[in-house]
């Protein structure tokens, strides 16, 4: 499933979005304050596509949590995509909050523990994934997250090219990674059948069915003879594992590459 964002109006969801004050020539009268907001609307939101995923996601499910029929939420939020690019805004905000708080001060060190938070952050919220990077959402939590590694690769001596060619490989990377590790998770769930027995029933196709593997195949049969398959690590899944290895190396070899692109001359802090 693929989610595109800014299907609606495009004022109201930027004004949702960056919560700019309300026009004055809609305020109605006063009265009771509202039970409801929208932040407990998009809170309960997430807690949906959390625990269920974003096919259970719908302005019914979302009700129903909060003691309330559909309708009322319109008050709040237009529509389901709108509400969807709000959850995903607002999910970003823990992270980029841990982000401007940390103190790490050299570059390579602080951008590994970016790049492996947002990781994280993707395991925690798996449905994140299914927004398309093609209509980017455009809310703030997504740009302090950049701020916040802009800053570190500004001080580290990069010029404003090479950074925004970085948070994009990094970005790329991360997500790219983690979204086999995120889909591995879910697929037993949905389809009933543990990952290694799985695996071990289509394995044993192979042999039967090409028993002349070795011989079509010699270089993977080597990397597969030298452990380049194995899962080290029997209390987590293969996929998983072997996702997190990918990520782990191709962040390396990315850090590598930007340290050799490095100025002798680090960047003035912009924020002084």
């Amino acid at each position: 499933m693929v989610v595109y964002a800014g299907q609606g109006d495009a004022r109201r969801s930027m004004g949702l979005l960056w919560r700019a004050p309300a026009d004055p020539s809609t305020r109605t009268a006063p009265g009771p304050k509202p039970e409801l907001s929208v932040d407990l609307v998009v809170e309960t939101a997430i807690e949906v596509a959390d625990a269920e995923g974003m096919d259970a996601l719908s302005m019914r499910a979302v009700a129903q949590r909060l003691g309330r029929t559909a309708m009322s939420l319109y008050t709040y939020v237009a529509s389901k995509n709108e509400l969807i690019e709000l959850m995903y805004d607002h999910a970003f905000g823990e992270l980029a909050q841990t982000a401007e708080s940390d103190d790490e001060s050299e570059w390579r060190k602080a951008t590994t523990i970016w790049a492996t938070r947002l990781w994280e952050f993707y395991l925690r919220h798996p449905w994140t994934l299914e927004v398309s990077q093609a209509r980017p959402v455009l809310g703030p939590n997504e740009y302090r997250l950049f701020e916040a590694l802009a800053l570190v690769l500004h001080r580290a001596g990069l010029d404003a090219a090479q950074i925004r060619s970085t948070y994009g490989n990094l970005f790329s990377l991360v997500r790219g990674s983690v979204q086999t590790a995120a889909e591995a998770r879910r697929a037993e769930a949905v389809m009933g059948v543990p990952e290694d027995e799985w695996w071990f029933a289509r394995s044993a196709q192979l042999e039967e069915f090409v028993p002349d593997f070795a011989e079509r195949f010699p270089t993977l049969t080597l990397l597969s003879e030298a452990g380049a398959f194995s899962n080290e690590n029997e209390n987590e899944p293969y996929l998983e594992q072997e996702a997190w290895e990918t990520f782990r190396f191709g962040l390396n070899a990315l850090l590598d590459g930007v340290r050799g692109k490095l100025s002798a001359t680090p960047g003035p802090d912009p924020r002084t």
